[in-house]
């Protein structure tokens, strides 16, 4: 009997080793890939941390990462059929267990890519990720591809007003939405432009208005006819979902719908450019949507939202501008801090950016003069929004939202709706409200514009 006993606690002994060892891997739960032209994330969830190493290969080009600690089950298997063949980096992937606690993962390329390779710790729904971002090697000027991008065939009426006052443009957009709303009849009316008849005068009759936001200097150069550009701030996407409504509408999907379909009909002006700081299903970090705007030197900066609240009872949309200061009311100051824990969501690379420093740096160089404009860009927006559904604040709030922090761009954060109400989030599911939506937002763009006419670019010395 005893002889029994000391041959079954040797047996068991000599599996320890191999039981300890399977019990140390980590298990993935989840992978994701995120394509998009600025650049493609992979994202693997584990249920413990990942240590990884990587390194690229030429001719051809791949990415090679070692994930320690980890055993490939069908989970990671699943990785190989979730890159699509239209992702701009990835050509294919490959998985393999290199060693008993390594896999290994290659990354075919179909360019030479910069690529990061970070980890995140457990926040909201998610566990532990490891994630790769993709960037390319040579990065696109955003000016240039802004300029060339491809337009629409041009009636030449639109090649007249192309060549035009950027102000008798912006005139041309006021009649035109006015048009369009007495044109398409809806069941709920589409907001007009109150005020402006069919015959007004251009806007270049209006004198420009100067601001510390938009300085003038005559050692710059001449003045320069020139393109208005628009950015426009979808928010969340790709891992950060944004708030989720009742029924599983998520925001990023609604604010990127309503995004496109205003940079149409923005971009129906041929003196109008939009920039979209993201295009598709993919996540932006706060600061690096401030930093596409300026590296355009966007005129206007408006970020879309349809955030949710702790009760399903809250409702009506608002508009926010920074502040230099304290909130201007408890909500807003609760809003704002939802909407900058967006990078801890979305997942920031804390290693190679300097997220806090840089927002911290840019809120130090806001002016007086910027938010003051952003407040009138807010109070046109705010009015022509009124005219579509219920306000939740009848003037344009402030607080301290990273990613208004541009300092010399008016920019402006609008709430659509409040999602997590079963009745709005009903609402921003319906296309027929989205474009009305669209219209408000137009309109209040244009109107002002109409009353703050942006000053010409100068060409450099």
């Amino acid at each position: 009997m005893r002889r029994r006993d000391s041959l079954g606690a040797l047996a068991l002994l000599l599996q320890a080793p191999h039981t300890l060892a399977a019990s140390s891997l980590s298990s993935i739960v989840a992978v994701r890939v995120w394509p998009a032209a600025d650049y493609t994330r992979v994202t693997l969830e584990s249920d413990r941390p990942l240590v990884a190493r990587h390194f690229t290969v030429d001719s051809p080009d791949r990415l090679v990462v070692d994930v320690e600690g980890l055993d490939l089950n069908p989970s990671l298997r699943e990785l190989i059929g979730k890159v699509r063949a239209d992702d701009p980096y990835i050509a294919g992937v490959r998985v393999g267990q290199n060693t008993p606690t390594v896999v290994r993962i290659v990354l075919d390329l179909k360019q030479p890519v910069a690529p990061q390779v970070f980890t995140l710790a457990p926040v909201a729904a998610y566990k532990h990720r490891l994630v790769f971002d993709l960037y390319p090697k040579v990065q696109a000027d955003p000016m240039v591809a802004l300029v060339n991008e491809p337009r629409p065939a041009e009636t030449p009426a639109q090649a007249a007003a192309a060549a035009s006052a950027v102000n008798d443009a912006l005139g041309e957009l006021i009649q035109k939405i006015e048009r369009q709303a007495e044109a398409t009849p809806r069941s709920a009316a589409r907001p007009a432009v109150p005020g402006t008849p069919a015959s007004a005068p251009a806007v270049a009759a209006r004198p420009p208005q100067t601001g510390a936001s938009r300085p003038r200097d005559d050692k710059a150069g001449p003045a320069v006819d020139r393109l208005i550009i628009i950015a426009l701030d979808p928010g969340h996407g790709g891992e950060d979902p944004g708030a989720v409504g009742p029924s599983g509408l998520k925001e990023k999907d609604v604010v990127l719908a309503i995004g496109l379909k205003l940079r149409e009909r923005l971009q129906g002006n041929p003196n109008i450019r939009v920039l979209m700081t993201r295009d598709a299903d993919f996540f932006v970090p706060l600061h690096e949507r401030v930093n596409k705007a300026r590296k355009v030197q966007a005129d206007l900066f408006v970020s879309i939202h349809a955030d949710a609240f702790i009760t399903p009872q809250a409702r009506g949309a608002s508009v926010f501008a920074l502040s230099d200061g304290a909130a201007t009311s408890a909500a807003a100051r609760w809003m704002a801090n939802r909407e900058n824990a967006a990078d801890l969501v979305g997942g920031v690379n804390v290693g190679s950016t300097k997220d806090a420093q840089v927002l911290r740096a840019l809120l130090d160089m806001s002016t007086t003069a910027q938010i003051k404009d952003s407040l009138k860009l807010g109070s046109e927006v705010l009015g022509q929004i009124g005219r579509v559904g219920k306000l939740h604040k009848a003037r344009v709030e402030q607080a301290g939202f990273a990613v208004l922090k541009a300092p010399d761009i008016p920019s402006i954060l609008v709430e659509t709706a409040f999602i997590s109400n079963p009745e709005e989030e009903r609402k921003l599911a319906d296309n027929d409200y989205r474009e009305q939506l669209v219209d408000a937002l137009a309109s209040g763009i244009a109107r002002y514009f109409a009353k703050n006419p942006p000053l010409a670019r100068r060409r450099s010395a």
